[in-house]
Protein backbone atom coordinates (compact mmCIF):
# COMPACT_ATOMS: atom_id res chain seq x y z
CA UNK A 1 0.00 0.00 0.00
CA UNK A 2 2.80 2.09 0.58
CA UNK A 3 3.33 2.62 -3.47
CA UNK A 4 0.26 3.99 -3.68
CA UNK A 5 1.49 7.21 -1.85
CA UNK A 6 4.60 7.75 -3.46
CA UNK A 7 4.97 11.20 -5.59
CA UNK A 8 5.61 9.13 -9.02
CA UNK A 9 2.12 7.37 -7.73
CA UNK A 10 0.56 10.79 -6.80
CA UNK A 11 2.03 12.98 -9.87
CA UNK A 12 1.06 10.09 -12.17
CA UNK A 13 -2.59 10.60 -11.26
CA UNK A 14 -3.22 13.79 -10.90
CA UNK A 15 -1.56 14.09 -14.26
CA UNK A 16 -3.83 11.66 -15.60
CA UNK A 17 -6.50 13.09 -14.09
CA UNK A 18 -5.91 16.43 -15.82
CA UNK A 19 -5.25 15.24 -19.06
CA UNK A 20 -8.59 12.54 -19.35
CA UNK A 21 -10.57 15.20 -17.37
CA UNK A 22 -10.29 18.08 -19.30
CA UNK A 23 -12.26 16.76 -22.82
CA UNK A 24 -15.13 16.02 -20.30
CA UNK A 25 -14.79 19.19 -18.67
CA UNK A 26 -14.78 20.93 -22.15
CA UNK A 27 -18.24 18.52 -23.01
CA UNK A 28 -19.59 19.34 -19.42
CA UNK A 29 -19.78 23.29 -19.66
CA UNK A 30 -21.22 23.06 -24.02
CA UNK A 31 -23.90 20.53 -22.54
CA UNK A 32 -24.25 22.76 -19.51
CA UNK A 33 -25.27 25.46 -21.84
CA UNK A 34 -27.31 24.00 -23.93
CA UNK A 35 -28.96 22.47 -20.86
CA UNK A 36 -30.07 25.81 -19.45
CA UNK A 37 -30.99 26.68 -22.94
CA UNK A 38 -33.42 24.12 -23.02
CA UNK A 39 -31.89 21.45 -25.49
CA UNK A 40 -30.56 17.97 -24.66
CA UNK A 41 -27.91 17.88 -26.48
CA UNK A 42 -27.59 14.00 -26.66
CA UNK A 43 -25.41 14.33 -29.78
CA UNK A 44 -22.35 15.69 -28.28
CA UNK A 45 -20.27 12.51 -28.50
CA UNK A 46 -20.66 12.74 -32.53
CA UNK A 47 -19.42 16.71 -32.01
CA UNK A 48 -16.43 15.18 -30.05
CA UNK A 49 -15.26 12.72 -32.36
CA UNK A 50 -15.76 14.86 -35.26
CA UNK A 51 -13.72 17.57 -33.28
CA UNK A 52 -11.43 14.78 -32.56
CA UNK A 53 -10.37 13.78 -36.15
CA UNK A 54 -11.10 17.15 -37.60
CA UNK A 55 -8.59 18.30 -35.07
CA UNK A 56 -5.80 15.32 -35.74
CA UNK A 57 -6.20 15.93 -38.98
CA UNK A 58 -5.60 19.75 -39.59
CA UNK A 59 -2.32 19.61 -36.82
CA UNK A 60 -1.03 16.87 -38.90
CA UNK A 61 -0.99 18.12 -42.08
CA UNK A 62 -0.32 21.95 -40.90
CA UNK A 63 1.92 21.33 -37.79
CA UNK A 64 0.08 23.49 -35.60
CA UNK A 65 -1.59 22.01 -32.40
CA UNK A 66 -3.53 25.79 -32.35
CA UNK A 67 -5.17 25.44 -35.96
CA UNK A 68 -5.97 21.86 -34.82
CA UNK A 69 -7.96 22.90 -31.85
CA UNK A 70 -9.71 25.47 -33.76
CA UNK A 71 -10.48 22.69 -36.67
CA UNK A 72 -11.78 20.75 -33.90
CA UNK A 73 -13.92 23.20 -32.33
CA UNK A 74 -15.07 24.29 -36.14
CA UNK A 75 -16.03 20.54 -36.84
CA UNK A 76 -18.17 20.16 -33.61
CA UNK A 77 -19.97 23.01 -34.53
CA UNK A 78 -21.13 21.64 -37.76
CA UNK A 79 -22.15 18.85 -36.15
CA UNK A 80 -24.07 21.30 -33.84
CA UNK A 81 -25.53 23.08 -36.75
CA UNK A 82 -27.23 20.06 -37.75
CA UNK A 83 -28.73 19.45 -34.40
CA UNK A 84 -29.56 23.55 -34.51
CA UNK A 85 -31.56 22.79 -37.62
CA UNK A 86 -33.18 19.88 -37.37
CA UNK A 87 -33.95 20.15 -33.24
CA UNK A 88 -34.13 23.57 -32.24
CA UNK A 89 -35.47 25.10 -36.12
CA UNK A 90 -37.64 21.89 -37.12
CA UNK A 91 -38.74 20.70 -33.65
CA UNK A 92 -37.75 17.04 -34.39
CA UNK A 93 -36.68 14.86 -31.54
CA UNK A 94 -33.38 15.79 -29.45
CA UNK A 95 -33.22 12.00 -28.57
CA UNK A 96 -33.69 11.09 -32.10
CA UNK A 97 -31.42 13.29 -33.79
CA UNK A 98 -29.13 13.46 -31.38
CA UNK A 99 -28.49 9.35 -31.11
CA UNK A 100 -28.76 9.44 -34.74
CA UNK A 101 -25.41 12.36 -35.02
CA UNK A 102 -23.75 10.14 -33.02
CA UNK A 103 -24.09 6.74 -34.78
CA UNK A 104 -23.35 9.31 -38.13
CA UNK A 105 -19.82 10.74 -36.28
CA UNK A 106 -18.85 7.29 -35.74
CA UNK A 107 -19.23 5.85 -38.83
CA UNK A 108 -17.96 8.68 -40.67
CA UNK A 109 -14.90 9.16 -38.68
CA UNK A 110 -14.11 5.42 -39.00
CA UNK A 111 -14.78 5.52 -42.01
CA UNK A 112 -12.24 8.58 -42.91
CA UNK A 113 -9.57 6.54 -40.94
CA UNK A 114 -9.81 3.83 -42.87
CA UNK A 115 -8.89 5.15 -46.42
CA UNK A 116 -6.39 7.86 -44.98
CA UNK A 117 -4.64 6.06 -42.01
CA UNK A 118 -5.37 2.44 -41.49
CA UNK A 119 -2.10 1.96 -42.87
CA UNK A 120 0.11 4.87 -41.43
CA UNK A 121 -1.59 4.92 -38.23
CA UNK A 122 0.43 8.43 -38.29
CA UNK A 123 1.02 10.07 -34.68
CA UNK A 124 1.92 13.77 -33.50
CA UNK A 125 4.94 15.48 -31.31
CA UNK A 126 4.97 15.54 -28.32
CA UNK A 127 2.73 19.14 -27.33
CA UNK A 128 4.78 21.55 -25.89
CA UNK A 129 3.86 22.66 -22.07
CA UNK A 130 3.82 26.06 -20.67
CA UNK A 131 5.78 26.25 -17.05
CA UNK A 132 4.03 28.59 -14.72
CA UNK A 133 7.45 29.94 -12.51
CA UNK A 134 7.55 28.32 -8.82
CA UNK A 135 4.18 26.39 -8.60
CA UNK A 136 5.44 23.90 -10.97
CA UNK A 137 8.34 23.44 -9.04
CA UNK A 138 5.86 22.44 -6.37
CA UNK A 139 6.50 18.53 -5.64
CA UNK A 140 4.00 15.78 -6.48
CA UNK A 141 1.32 18.16 -7.73
CA UNK A 142 3.75 20.55 -9.21
CA UNK A 143 5.05 18.79 -12.59
CA UNK A 144 0.90 17.53 -12.87
CA UNK A 145 -0.95 20.69 -12.37
CA UNK A 146 1.59 23.58 -13.59
CA UNK A 147 3.50 22.69 -16.22
CA UNK A 148 0.99 21.81 -18.59
CA UNK A 149 0.38 22.76 -22.30
CA UNK A 150 -1.93 26.29 -22.55
CA UNK A 151 -5.02 24.80 -23.56
CA UNK A 152 -5.29 23.17 -20.19
CA UNK A 153 -4.43 26.49 -18.39
CA UNK A 154 -7.49 28.11 -21.11
CA UNK A 155 -10.05 24.97 -20.23
CA UNK A 156 -10.13 25.57 -16.10
CA UNK A 157 -9.85 29.37 -17.07
CA UNK A 158 -13.32 29.15 -18.90
CA UNK A 159 -15.25 28.04 -16.18
CA UNK A 160 -15.28 31.15 -14.01
CA UNK A 161 -15.99 32.53 -17.09
CA UNK A 162 -18.81 30.95 -17.74
CA UNK A 163 -20.36 31.19 -14.43
CA UNK A 164 -19.82 34.88 -14.74
CA UNK A 165 -22.04 34.67 -17.95
CA UNK A 166 -24.27 32.56 -16.49
CA UNK A 167 -24.56 34.85 -13.74
CA UNK A 168 -24.12 38.52 -14.38
CA UNK A 169 -25.06 38.99 -17.98
CA UNK A 170 -27.99 39.56 -20.24
CA UNK A 171 -26.75 36.46 -22.21
CA UNK A 172 -27.13 34.33 -19.42
CA UNK A 173 -30.06 35.43 -18.51
CA UNK A 174 -31.94 35.11 -22.05
CA UNK A 175 -30.21 31.31 -21.70
CA UNK A 176 -31.77 30.41 -18.56
CA UNK A 177 -34.82 32.24 -19.77
CA UNK A 178 -34.88 29.62 -22.42
CA UNK A 179 -34.35 27.03 -20.84
CA UNK A 180 -37.17 27.66 -17.62
CA UNK A 181 -40.58 30.15 -19.47
CA UNK A 182 -39.46 30.67 -23.12
CA UNK A 183 -42.60 32.02 -23.95
CA UNK A 184 -41.42 35.03 -21.46
CA UNK A 185 -38.43 35.48 -23.15
CA UNK A 186 -40.49 36.22 -26.19
CA UNK A 187 -42.91 38.52 -24.96
CA UNK A 188 -39.80 40.44 -24.00
CA UNK A 189 -38.66 40.50 -27.46
CA UNK A 190 -35.59 37.84 -27.66
CA UNK A 191 -35.99 35.33 -30.09
CA UNK A 192 -36.01 31.74 -28.44
CA UNK A 193 -34.73 30.21 -31.38
CA UNK A 194 -31.98 32.18 -31.91
CA UNK A 195 -30.64 31.72 -28.17
CA UNK A 196 -31.27 28.00 -28.24
CA UNK A 197 -28.95 27.91 -31.21
CA UNK A 198 -26.20 30.15 -29.95
CA UNK A 199 -26.74 27.32 -27.27
CA UNK A 200 -25.80 24.61 -29.29
CA UNK A 201 -23.28 26.26 -31.35
CA UNK A 202 -21.51 26.91 -28.61
CA UNK A 203 -21.62 23.37 -26.89
CA UNK A 204 -20.03 21.99 -30.44
CA UNK A 205 -17.15 24.06 -30.29
CA UNK A 206 -16.33 23.38 -26.89
CA UNK A 207 -16.69 19.50 -27.81
CA UNK A 208 -15.15 19.67 -30.82
CA UNK A 209 -11.72 21.39 -28.56
CA UNK A 210 -12.73 18.47 -26.01
CA UNK A 211 -12.25 15.68 -28.80
CA UNK A 212 -9.57 17.64 -30.20
CA UNK A 213 -7.70 17.62 -27.29
CA UNK A 214 -8.28 13.87 -27.01
CA UNK A 215 -6.30 13.15 -30.41
CA UNK A 216 -3.83 15.68 -30.29
CA UNK A 217 -2.40 15.96 -26.26
CA UNK A 218 -4.00 13.09 -24.76
CA UNK A 219 -3.36 10.33 -27.47
CA UNK A 220 -1.37 11.63 -30.70
CA UNK A 221 -3.37 10.15 -32.75
CA UNK A 222 -6.31 9.24 -33.79
CA UNK A 223 -8.52 6.21 -33.29
CA UNK A 224 -11.90 5.53 -34.40
CA UNK A 225 -14.50 5.51 -31.16
CA UNK A 226 -11.30 7.22 -29.35
CA UNK A 227 -14.32 9.22 -26.74
CA UNK A 228 -15.44 5.97 -25.54
CA UNK A 229 -18.55 7.62 -24.19
CA UNK A 230 -17.26 10.69 -22.86
CA UNK A 231 -19.86 12.63 -24.57
CA UNK A 232 -22.29 10.72 -22.11
CA UNK A 233 -20.28 11.51 -19.32
CA UNK A 234 -19.95 15.23 -20.47
CA UNK A 235 -24.24 14.75 -20.08
CA UNK A 236 -24.41 13.36 -16.83
CA UNK A 237 -21.91 15.85 -15.57
CA UNK A 238 -23.52 18.69 -16.87
CA UNK A 239 -26.95 17.75 -14.84
CA UNK A 240 -25.77 16.82 -11.66
CA UNK A 241 -23.81 20.34 -11.75
CA UNK A 242 -27.28 22.02 -10.85
CA UNK A 243 -25.45 24.98 -13.32
CA UNK A 244 -22.72 25.37 -11.55
CA UNK A 245 -19.56 25.25 -13.59
CA UNK A 246 -17.39 24.57 -10.74
CA UNK A 247 -19.00 21.57 -10.21
CA UNK A 248 -18.66 20.67 -13.66
CA UNK A 249 -14.79 20.84 -12.96
CA UNK A 250 -14.79 18.84 -10.03
CA UNK A 251 -16.78 16.00 -11.36
CA UNK A 252 -14.70 16.10 -14.62
CA UNK A 253 -11.26 15.70 -12.54
CA UNK A 254 -12.98 12.59 -10.41
CA UNK A 255 -13.58 10.78 -13.67
CA UNK A 256 -10.64 11.65 -15.17
CA UNK A 257 -9.15 10.04 -12.18
CA UNK A 258 -11.11 6.96 -12.35
CA UNK A 259 -10.07 6.78 -16.31
CA UNK A 260 -6.27 7.70 -15.76
CA UNK A 261 -6.34 5.56 -12.55
CA UNK A 262 -4.54 2.54 -14.60
CA UNK A 263 -1.37 3.78 -15.11
CA UNK A 264 -1.08 5.36 -11.99
CA UNK A 265 -1.64 2.38 -10.77
CA UNK A 266 0.87 0.61 -12.79
CA UNK A 267 3.83 3.47 -11.81
CA UNK A 268 3.16 1.96 -7.96
CA UNK A 269 3.68 -1.39 -9.06
CA UNK A 270 0.35 -2.52 -8.09
CA UNK A 271 -1.56 -5.68 -10.32
CA UNK A 272 -4.98 -5.34 -10.86
CA UNK A 273 -6.82 -6.80 -13.28
CA UNK A 274 -7.78 -4.40 -16.30
CA UNK A 275 -11.07 -5.43 -16.76
CA UNK A 276 -11.79 -3.82 -13.21
CA UNK A 277 -10.08 -0.55 -13.51
CA UNK A 278 -11.36 -0.27 -16.85
CA UNK A 279 -14.98 -0.22 -15.27
CA UNK A 280 -14.33 2.32 -12.92
CA UNK A 281 -15.17 5.45 -14.61
CA UNK A 282 -18.98 3.81 -15.23
CA UNK A 283 -19.05 2.28 -12.04
CA UNK A 284 -18.86 5.87 -10.72
CA UNK A 285 -21.21 6.77 -13.13
CA UNK A 286 -23.92 4.97 -11.89
CA UNK A 287 -22.98 5.22 -8.03
CA UNK A 288 -23.17 9.07 -8.56
CA UNK A 289 -26.74 9.22 -10.12
CA UNK A 290 -27.72 6.72 -7.56
CA UNK A 291 -26.62 9.71 -4.79
CA UNK A 292 -27.42 12.79 -6.54
CA UNK A 293 -29.21 11.89 -9.49
CA UNK A 294 -32.57 12.32 -7.97
CA UNK A 295 -31.20 16.12 -6.92
CA UNK A 296 -30.53 17.15 -10.43
CA UNK A 297 -31.92 20.20 -11.26
CA UNK A 298 -32.80 20.89 -14.96
CA UNK A 299 -35.20 23.48 -17.02
CA UNK A 300 -38.69 22.76 -16.97
CA UNK A 301 -38.69 23.31 -20.98
CA UNK A 302 -35.69 20.74 -21.09
CA UNK A 303 -36.05 18.70 -24.73
CA UNK A 304 -39.48 20.56 -25.67
CA UNK A 305 -39.85 22.55 -29.26
CA UNK A 306 -40.93 25.84 -28.47
CA UNK A 307 -43.75 26.94 -30.84
CA UNK A 308 -43.87 30.96 -31.35
CA UNK A 309 -47.26 31.57 -30.19
CA UNK A 310 -48.54 28.34 -29.18
CA UNK A 311 -50.53 27.42 -26.06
Amino acid sequence: MSALFTEAFLTSLILGALTAGLPLLLAGLGEQISEKAGVLNIGIEGMMLIGAYVGFLIAYETGSIWLGFLGGGVGGMAVALLMAIFCVRLGLSQIVIGIALTLGAEGLTALLHHFQFAQSYPRLPAVETLAIPGLSSIPAIGPALFNRPPIVYLAILAVPFVAYVFRSTQLGLALQAAGDKPAALDAAGVDVVRVRTFAVLTTGFLAGIGGAFMAEVGAGIFIPFMTNGAGFIGIVLAMLARGKPLWVLLGALLFGACLSITTALQVAGVDIPTDVIQMLPFAAVLAILVLFGRRASLPPALGLHYVRGAR
